[in-house]
């Protein structure tokens, strides 16, 4: 059994779609009990979100990529009857995760003044697009507008030169970084709840991170006063650290200092560039990239990618190939760490999920049991916390309330 850091803790997870899921399968992984409270006959909206489908269930893969080791307990919080449900859970939980529109909970006295005002030392964490205050607060924000209005999309894709346009991530960036901010806040709200007995309100906003994890791209512009455009596969800052086409295919090369170029150089058979002094610090390789860029390509297409990675790891030259996903599967190092995982699951013989990349002492962090069937938990959840008999349960459903 792994280790569970987060043992003990309970959360309410009203979240849905991705940033909020990402950030309770976090805590989950880690430990934490997550109740995944869900409309009843609908849930959460990825778990229509196919094809591809589990099997021929109608459980997709978007919804198993981010609800692993959740309960999953059916409420329709529209009544009063599954507020009240709610409100009597909330007194069993330390955390509340909620990802809806700035006031939207508060109509079914889920904000959290009420929430507070039953459980004083109650952690709320809310994750929306522009935050609780602000002109654009009431809008809606999803990742992709997100990737657009926080600056990734003008820094990704070929430049204008190239014929490229912006381009978003190839996964939800955003909302994934969203999720982890959002996990990293709780475990640190958590842990001064230790020490102050005190609740707190979260506020994570989509653009906020987006524009947060923009990191030296941001203080390229805020250092110098000019916008970063787009370069492809180039770095901004380190001259060569890009994809080049070889003989057959492609190889990103990563080098990170002069000792590295020289050494790349040697093995391309081509000492002399790395005695050129337009190119002997990597300030100024980056100055003269123009020249230097399509010189290193023309050295590039001499090999295949295979003799390329061979050589340069040979001499500690940073390298690797571009892997499509069943590659990166089946690459050794992938297999040895254990990334893929199998579950059993209750529609099928197993569902493959990915591991949680965080490691204590060794093991992997895993919770262990696959993404639930909706409303799955429901009559054990309350009844063990609730304490509800088998008659109140069937009158709820009767009312359709769960």
């Amino acid at each position: 059994m792994p280790a569970q850091p987060l043992k003990g803790i309970r959360v309410l997870d009203l979240s849905r779609v991705l940033a909020g899921p990402w950030c309770s399968q976090q805590l989950a992984d880690l430990g934490a009990e997550v109740l995944k409270i869900e409309r009843p006959h609908e849930g959460d909206d990825t778990r229509r979100w196919g094809p591809p489908w589990l099997g021929d269930t109608q459980e997709a893969a978007y919804y198993l990529s981010t609800n692993r080791g959740k309960q999953s307990v059916t409420i329709d919080m529209a009544t009063p009857e599954g507020q009240q449900l709610l409100h009597e859970l909330v007194k069993h939980c330390d955390v509340v995760l909620e990802n809806f529109k700035v006031g939207g909970l508060k109509k079914y006295h889920l904000d959290y003044d009420s929430l507070k005002a039953i459980k004083p030392d109650l952690i709320y964490c809310s994750i929306t697009g522009f935050g609780q205050d602000g002109p654009y607060a009431e809008r809606a924000g999803y990742d992709f507008m997100i990737q657009g209005m926080g600056g990734l999309m003008s820094l990704t894709g070929k430049p204008d030169a190239e014929g490229g346009e912006p381009v978003k991530v190839g996964v939800a960036f955003v909302d994934i970084f969203t999720g982890l901010y959002a996990a990293n806040a709780i475990m640190a709200a958590l842990w001064q709840r230790e020490r102050t007995k005190q609740g707190v309100y979260i506020d994570l906003a989509l653009l906020d991170v987006q524009v947060g994890v923009l990191a030296n791209q941001a203080l390229n512009y805020l250092t110098s006063g000019h916008a970063p455009q787009r370069l492809g596969n180039a770095h901004p800052n380190i001259v060569p650290y890009q994809a080049f086409a070889t003989q057959d295919g492609h190889i990103i090369l990563a080098v990170g200092n002069d000792t590295q170029f020289k050494r790349f150089c040697e093995v391309a058979g081509q000492p002399a560039i790395g005695q050129d002094a337009r190119f002997s610090s990597n300030a100024l390789r980056v100055e003269n990239r123009q020249v230097l860029v399509p010189m290193i390509q023309q050295l590039m297409t001499q090999k295949t990618t295979a003799q390329w990675l061979q050589a340069l790891e040979t001499v500690g030259v940073p390298c690797g190939p571009i892997n499509t996903l069943d590659q990166v599967f089946a690459d050794p190092q992938v297999q040895h760490r254990g990334v893929e995982l199998h579950y059993a699951h209750p529609l099928v013989d197993e569902v493959k999920l990915v591991s949680n990349p965080i490691r204590f002492d060794g093991e992997a962090l895993n919770a262990p049991v696959p993404p639930p069937l909706l409303g799955e938990h429901t009559s054990e959840v309350l009844k063990r916390l609730l304490q509800l008999d088998a008659a109140e349960l069937a009158a709820l459903r009767a009312k359709k309330v769960i």
